[in-house]
């Protein structure tokens, strides 16, 4: 909810949990659904497999944009791309709510692409390559400082 409207996240989570887009929309309807797939397909190309949730309106664009991708929608199955929003959701409580959609997009896209190059899968790497990790994502926030003030 943001100024008492409800607003839809809509998220792009690829095979590893990142957060490949977000669309903060009013609608939740064949049309809006279009509009972030074909942007998805543009920018990113076309999937192998869509898991979505049980809403109908999915299935024209999916068969439009990529009708060769397996559509999976299934209840449990999108549980990866409810997890993705825990950690908006936390930095967003911080920040004393949303004020605005376009406030929520804004941020929402920045902090998504940020978090990803900050926060890396633990799980998957050993110490050593978690810390290099880590150093390498300082270095790289680093240069690009450097690059805005100078």
């Amino acid at each position: 909810m943001i100024g008492g409207k409800k607003l839809w996240l809509w998220p792009a989570i690829d095979a590893d949990g990142d957060v490949l887009d977000i669309l903060v929309q009013a609608r939740r309807n064949t049309t809006a659904a279009k509009r972030f797939f074909s942007r998805l397909v543009k920018q990113f190309g076309q999937p192998r497999v869509v898991v979505t949730d049980k809403l109908r309106s999915y299935i024209k664009p999916i068969q439009n944009f990529a009708p060769n991708a397996d559509h999976r929608a299934h209840k449990g199955r999108n549980n990866r791309i409810e997890n993705s929003h825990r950690l908006s959701r936390k930095r967003e409580k911080i920040m004393g709510r949303f004020k605005s959609p376009r406030q929520a997009q804004r941020f929402l896209s920045a902090h998504d692409q940020i978090n990803t190059i900050f926060r890396p899968r633990r799980y998957n790497l050993t110490a050593i390559s978690y810390r290099h990790a880590r150093t390498d994502a300082f270095a790289l926030w680093r240069e690009y400082t450097a690059e805005m003030t100078a």
